[in-house]
């Protein structure tokens, strides 16, 4: 059920599923009425001048169930279950928790796509780029709480789209849109248009959409970070436009990230020996 003009539950928003869910880092802003209305949404700072977001799961509604479901099945638990706890439960939670730095054999056997070639720069990035704790900037864990630490581990193994954005901001010229925050499992970012909209647009438009496609997808696996990101799967609904054309990825949970330094520091170490 979608709710009022103004107004999100807890249940709604997936707060009452945390830890397992994104964050919380945009809570007050739902609360305070600071972002209004579902799916194309507006945002502010100072409740005078708003500005156009998208609201969206970390997945559909009926694939978070299946995935609770999933998850509380793979416990031997009942179709409900605490999913924190069960997760809690794991070796691979229990990893994380003891430890202040996230290691390559910590990701192993996620599916997330851009962990398929874990480096440890890769996942330093992750890290340190990580927006829902409250002091990120160091490579190390040691200000991730457990709960921190949970909502990161659901996030990779859920979808990894609101991280990507994190990882590598329009801000520092990467053609992602800009991630404002989440709120249990509802991410908000910048409002764009889907790229299909123009398709009834004059064959200039088209061609500069085509072209910026084009650079857009070259300056993925070519920049001075030296991360490759690539496409594992392609579909229209990936990409949207901002109002003056500019082409944006809107949909990260397919890329693949390889490390190029990866295979030039394993060559410089194998040749040093």
């Amino acid at each position: 059920m979608i709710p009022g003009p103004y107004s999100y539950g807890r249940s709604f928003l997936g707060l009452d599923k945390c830890n397992a869910c994104v964050g919380t880092s945009i809570c007050k802003k739902f609360f305070k009425e600071d972002i209004r209305r579902w799916y194309f949404a507006n945002y502010t700072d100072d409740s005078e001048s708003w500005r156009p977001v998208v609201l969206s799961r970390l997945i559909s509604q009926s694939l978070h169930e299946a995935s609770d479901r999933s998850i509380c099945h793979s416990a031997g638990r009942s179709r409900t279950c605490s999913i924190e706890a069960v997760l809690r439960a794991t070796p691979r939670f229990q990893d994380w928790a003891r430890s202040h730095l996230l290691l390559p054999n910590m990701v192993q056997g996620l599916a997330t796509p851009m962990l398929r070639c874990p480096s440890q720069r890769l996942l330093d990035r992750l890290v340190r780029r990580y927006a829902e704790v409250a002091d990120a900037g160091s490579v190390q864990m040691k200000h991730f709480t457990e709960r921190d630490k949970l909502r990161l581990l659901y996030t990779l193994a859920v979808n990894q789209h609101p991280l990507l954005l994190q990882m590598f901001p329009g801000t520092e010229g990467w053609p992602f849109p800009r991630y404002y925050g989440s709120c249990g499992r509802m991410m908000v970012w910048t409002s764009t248009r889907p790229i299909r909209s123009a398709y009834g647009s004059s064959l200039e438009t088209r061609a500069d959409m085509a072209y910026q496609l084009l650079h857009v997808t070259l300056g993925l696996s070519a920049n001075s970070l030296r991360f490759s990101l690539y496409y594992t799967s392609v579909t229209e609904d990936m990409f949207a436009t901002l109002e003056d054309g500019k082409l944006f990825i809107v949909d990260a949970s397919t890329i693949g990230i390889i490390d190029q330094l990866e295979g030039t520091l394993a060559a410089s170490l194998e040749a040093g020996t």
